[in-house]
């Protein structure tokens, strides 16, 4: 079994990461999806594409889930049903990039982003971060950084799921260091300010970043 690895994130959060090494039929052959997932896994063109998407499954197998209890609301949110006779509502944040699926199972708001470690990231940075916050940086370390922030802005995001918000003009990380793993962020939209808790590690090339509302 492919389930590369578990991370607690805190007492109510964990992290799941499946590596993808099965073939698209293997996968096919292990889920059962509703019409609805079935029909959007048709539309993918990529291979890759539908691989994420039925790891994604896979993982929620694996912590008893299955696709009839993942939906989505009208903003494409997913959202996991309670299982048995629980009423506990239980929060969940997908991500998925080329080798690697993951999903955060939470009792509070999560966001998640995976990130494949790329240069490509460094030389958009202008375009969605403080770049100042790369200054004294090795360029592997650059590298690094930026694509930490990217998902940042990418796990907040994924949390608020608002029309207009701008990576670089509402969502503005705090000073870290790569070697914290942690830090805080700010989201400034429609005149509200809401802060942030992030989480944040490397996995082989890939860099998965988690966003907790900071409920005082």
């Amino acid at each position: 079994m492919p389930l590369h690895k578990v991370i607690l994130l805190s007492k109510t959060a964990k992290l799941y990461l499946w590596k993808i090494t099965e073939d698209l039929d293997v996968l096919k052959s292990q889920i059962r999806l509703k019409d609805s997932s079935l029909a959007r896994l048709e539309t993918m063109k990529s291979e890759s594409h539908q691989k994420g998407f039925l790891a994604v499954r896979m993982l929620l197998q694996h912590n008893d889930y299955n696709d009839f209890d993942l939906y989505y609301d009208e903003f494409g949110k997913p959202h996991i049903k309670p299982q048995g006779c629980s009423i506990k509502e239980v929060e969940i944040s997908i991500s998925h990039s080329n080798d690697f699926s993951a999903i955060v199972i939470s009792e509070q708001k999560v966001g998640l982003d995976l990130e494949q470690i790329k240069e490509k990231t460094l030389k958009i940075a202008s375009r969605f971060m403080d770049v100042s916050h790369l200054e004294n940086l090795s360029e592997q370390e650059k590298i690094k950084k930026a694509t930490v922030v990217w998902g940042i802005k990418e796990s907040i995001f994924k949390i608020k799921n608002e029309k207009g918000i701008s990576f670089p003009n509402h969502i503005f990380e705090d000073s870290f260091s790569l070697e914290d793993k942690k830090t805080t962020a700010t989201l400034k939209f429609n005149n509200i300010e809401e802060k942030f808790k992030i989480q944040f590690d490397s996995e082989e090339d890939y860099i998965f970043v988690c966003a907790f509302e900071d409920v005082k």
